[in-house]
């Protein structure tokens, strides 16, 4: 099975056209395009009965004490976390694809509602729905992808890891508000291939 992108090569850097936040001169960060990348699958096998594709950050600080403060940098030897950018599951089990933009275009305040998908597939919250949940202006529930924003002042680069499942599974075990997690522990010992694309970026000018 095999996950490819026209958008972005294997460990390679994402474009800001798909990233939440990009660099800015004067205020470090602005809000960016926001286009989901695109992306294209093949080789699927034939038992699988769906499929589902998770994005997920794994070098997110684990502590805010350094978050975006001017005069200070986040360690690299800050413990990191997984940030899930994007959960999407009953996907069709066959080869395709999804356009750039065609899921994501724009930021919404407060998250998108009804994002658009390949047919039949359903989308998660991902995790901006809880890092706004503070700012009135943004807090929701925000489903489908939203891009990287990782910190101005981190001292590594982020990994980001499109993942995509084939499943035993008619349909993914999870209902109306599902989360990342959720979907991770439905499809445990139910996978029978996985393929997956990692792509960088950072918004601190040194790593650029």
């Amino acid at each position: 099975m095999e996950l490819i992108s026209a958008t972005f090569g294997r460990n390679q850097k994402i474009p800001e056209t798909c990233a939440f936040g990009i660099p800015d001169p004067d205020s470090h960060m602005r809000l960016g395009q926001n286009r989901n990348p695109q992306l294209n699958w093949s080789g699927i096998p034939d038992n699988a009965r769906s499929l589902v594709l998770l994005c997920i950050d794994t070098d997110v600080p684990s502590a805010l004490d350094d978050f975006n403060k001017e005069g200070r940098v986040v360690p690299a030897d800050l413990p990191r976390v997984d940030f899930f950018h994007w959960v999407m599951v009953d996907i069709s089990p066959a080869d395709g694809s999804v356009g750039e933009g065609e899921c994501s275009d724009g930021i919404v305040a407060g998250g998108k509602d009804n994002p658009a998908g390949p047919p039949g597939s359903r989308q998660g919250i991902n995790d901006y729905t809880g890092f706004m949940a503070d700012d009135p202006k943004m807090k929701g529930d925000y489903y489908g992808y939203e891009g990287p924003c990782p910190p101005w002042n981190d001292s590594i680069l982020h990994h980001y890891h499109f993942t995509l499942y084939a499943t035993d599974l008619d349909k993914c075990p999870v209902e109306g508000r599902f989360t990342g997690q959720q979907v991770q522990a439905a499809i445990e010992g139910h996978v029978l291939a996985e393929a997956k694309l990692t792509g960088i970026y950072a918004l601190n000018p040194d790593l650029a």
